[in-house]
Formats: structure tokens, sequence, C-alpha cells
């Protein structure tokens, strides 16, 4: 069922963002990522002598390398543009999550390297949300063809991860029937 009516409105502003993930020749894995906000009105910018309706406000690119363990062998950023001449300084901080592991601890780490006055706050959001689930969305079917769906006999690794995967979903019942703990 799609949305409800909305009520009159006008339309300010845009925020796209697109992930994509690859499979490298090499064995490692990209997820790149763009994420540009527009505005439907021109306004004043004292850094880019003004910006008008529809031009982007941001658009900025990430990506990402990752190996078969979701440890980060390389990441870059580009700003190509923002409201502020000084934003693209941040691009370089993305050399800090080589040797990351994506995985427990992740937003912690990213959060401590770039946060707040240490970062950029739409590089860091793509960075925490859309690019870290590519990966999982990237990586993670390829990892579980190689794997067993319980690790050494142990509980599914997406046994609680979410609604679809709760130990009493039938979607647990189903495909995990020794770890359903729902009404029979």
């Amino acid at each position: 069922m799609p949305l409800t009516k909305p009520a009159a409105r006008d339309h300010i502003h845009t925020r796209d963002i697109r992930c994509r993930g690859f499979k490298r020749a090499d064995g490692m894995w990209d997820v790149e990522a763009m994420l540009e906000d527009t505005k439907t009105y021109s306004f004043d910018n004292h850094d880019r002598a003004g910006i008008n309706s529809g031009e982007p406000i941001h658009r900025m690119h990430i990506r990402l390398t990752v190996d078969d363990d979701l440890v980060v062998q390389a990441a870059e950023a580009h700003t190509e543009a923002s409201p502020f001449t000084v934003c693209p300084g941040m691009n370089p901080v993305f050399d800090a999550l080589v040797g990351l592991r994506v995985g427990p601890g992740w937003r912690r780490s990213i959060t401590k390297r770039m946060g707040g006055p240490s970062g950029c706050t739409h590089l860091t959001d793509l960075l925490l949300g859309p690019v870290t689930t590519t990966v999982m969305q990237t990586v993670g079917p390829a990892r579980s063809r190689r794997q067993s769906a319980s690790p050494a006999g142990g509980k599914p690794t997406l046994l609680d991860s979410c609604h679809a995967f709760s130990s009493d979903s039938p979607v647990v019942k189903r495909e995990w029937p020794d770890h359903y703990t729902g009404e029979e």
C-alpha cells in the first residue's frame, strides 16, 4: 500500500543518495556512494556567490574497498560541491578507515575518527548509514554462500538482527527451525 495522499505542500529540499556495490577482479569489494542535496529555490551563499535552485548544495562521493572479512583496505571521499570552501578539507580523514572492520564497534570507531569538528556530518552519515548497509548487502550474500548459516553450529548470524529475523518470526521458523522460539 502506498503512502496516503499528502496535505497541500510545497517541495523545498531533495536529498538523493545512490549506492552501488562491486566485486572487483582482485577479489576485493568496492562500494561507491553519492549524496546530493538541492533546493527548489535560489539563495545567497558567501563562498559560492549564491546557489541557484536545483544546483547541488552538496554533491559528495565515497568509495570503500573491503576484503571478504569486511576489513577496509582503502577508503576515499571527494567533495564535488559544498556550501563552504573548507568542506573538501575533510576528505583525507577517510584514510583513517583503513584497517577497520565493518562490524561490531564500527560506528564507535567512525565517530571517534570522523565525528564533530574532525569530519563532515554529511560524509559520516552517508558512511554510517547507506554505505555500511550496501557493504553488507554486497559482500554478505557471497560470504553466506561460502560459510554455513550457523557458524560452528551456533546461532545464525542474522538471527535477531531485524524484525524478519527475530527468533519468533515465520522466516526463522522456516529457515532455522532449531532456533525458532515462537509458538508452534
